[in-house]
């Protein structure tokens, strides 16, 4: 008998489209072939057929990168943006900062009077 294997966890499948890719894929993938074949095309007579494929990979990469990674369910555009935003954007440092409650008794910053005014002066008088 034929056994199939069904995820338990059905939040994490895709709907493929065309040649079991997504539409994501697809469009990442229609735009790498829209920016670099033209690129090679062009490129290849002035700096020869090499040069013109590692310009037309060079290009075509960061639309790879794009279709193809994806960490924690976020695709590539949502996991560059949070890493930007940590760690240029926001402060390295962040100091705590609390709400002193005391002051607020202590006469408004004035300097708080010794309770026993009385023991402090007789304690420096017995000498």
């Amino acid at each position: 008998m034929a056994y199939v294997n069904v995820p338990n966890d059905l939040s994490r499948i895709k709907t493929k489209m065309a040649f079991n890719l997504t539409k994501r894929q697809l469009i990442c993938f229609g735009a790498a072939a829209a920016i670099g074949i033209p690129t090679y095309l062009l490129a290849r007579s002035a700096i020869g057929g090499t040069g013109a494929m590692l310009l037309m990979i060079a290009l075509m990469l960061p639309c790879f990168f794009l279709a193809m990674y994806e960490r924690d369910g976020l695709p590539a555009e949502k996991v560059l943006k949070n890493i930007l935003r940590a760690t240029v954007l926001t402060p390295r440092v962040r100091p705590y900062q609390t709400q002193n409650f005391y002051l607020y008794l202590s006469n408004h910053g004035k300097e708080v009077q010794p309770i026993d005014r009385k023991k402090g002066k007789a304690a420096r008088q017995r000498p």
